[in-house]
């Protein structure tokens, strides 16, 4: 990843609107911003909460509250909790996020 043409900018993720994405279960709410390739979240999952896909995509993310249960696909679990993260690269082990209680999350990717 090469950060390059973005200016030193200031995001307060609460002016951001949230999108809502209905998981298998439960549902997330993201507050994206885009700059060039480069997609960054503020993502908030419900209690409950099941992702409806594998994703294949890379990410770098950053666990603020609650915890993320991450499934890989070859049925490994990671817990994360509050200033734990993880890094993934794209297409290199699909994975699926599940949150029991609820999560708060910064993604980048």
């Amino acid at each position: 990843m090469q950060l390059t043409g973005i200016p030193f900018g200031v995001t307060d993720w609460a002016d951001i609107p949230a999108a809502e994405h209905p998981g298998e279960q439960g549902r997330a709410y993201w507050r994206t911003r885009q700059f060039g390739d480069i997609r960054v979240r503020m993502v908030e999952y419900t209690a409950g909460y099941l992702a409806d896909h594998w994703c294949e995509k890379g990410h770098i993310l950053l666990c603020l509250e609650g915890e993320l249960h991450t499934e890989l696909d070859d049925g490994r679990v990671f817990i994360l909790t509050p200033g734990m993260s993880y890094q993934v690269a794209d297409r290199a082990e699909a994975h699926r996020s599940r949150a029991p209680q609820g999560a708060k999350l910064f993604i980048v990717d």
